[in-house]
């Protein structure tokens, strides 16, 4: 039997958290389909197609190292229903910290209700990486700080690059 894996988020940007719990997962799966949600009430840093661009190139030295198959894919409306459509039998969900937990036992029984076959994982983000979020490097870009330490050199020259647009 395939182990198929459905990692969802907004990615935007993609960090050194993300690039963790991907690296973990794949180590627990066959294939990872990495979902971005994407939301037309939302007005994401990155645009779609930026944001699969990251990923793609956040991922290629985990299908190396790996040899997980990964796709990304974007999604609308409920990740659980992505994770049905992409024939995920497990839901990866990483996990930063307490809040984090209590939100995620929510979501996998609400998920557990509407898909009883697909079971959710929880992969413990690095000690090195818990303290990152997206939104918080959204920030520090927003404010002019230095993001480099929480997104990869190549994330970090995208998020120059849209810095220095914004000018």
């Amino acid at each position: 039997m395939i182990r198929i894996g459905f990692y969802s988020g907004s990615f935007d940007p993609v960090t050194l958290g993300h690039t963790d719990v991907i690296r973990r997962a794949a180590g627990l799966l066959d294939r990872l389909v990495i979902g971005i949600g994407v939301n037309p009430g939302k007005s994401p840093m990155f645009t779609t197609d930026d944001r699969i661009a990251m990923l793609q190139d956040e991922v290629r030295p985990i299908v190396r190292d790996t040899k997980t198959k990964i796709e990304v894919v974007t999604f609308s409306g409920l990740a659980v229903d992505a994770a049905k459509a992409n024939r995920a039998t497990v839901i990866v969900r990483g996990l930063r910290d307490g809040t984090d937990f209590d939100y995620e036992m929510q979501m996998a029984g609400m998920n557990g209700e509407m898909a009883p076959d697909i079971q959710t994982v929880y992969v413990a983000a690095s000690p090195h990486v818990r303290h990152i979020a997206a939104n918080l490097v959204r920030a520090v870009v927003s404010m002019g700080g230095d993001p480099s330490p929480f997104v990869s050199k190549d994330v970090l020259k995208r998020l120059k690059a849209k810095a220095a647009k914004s000018k």
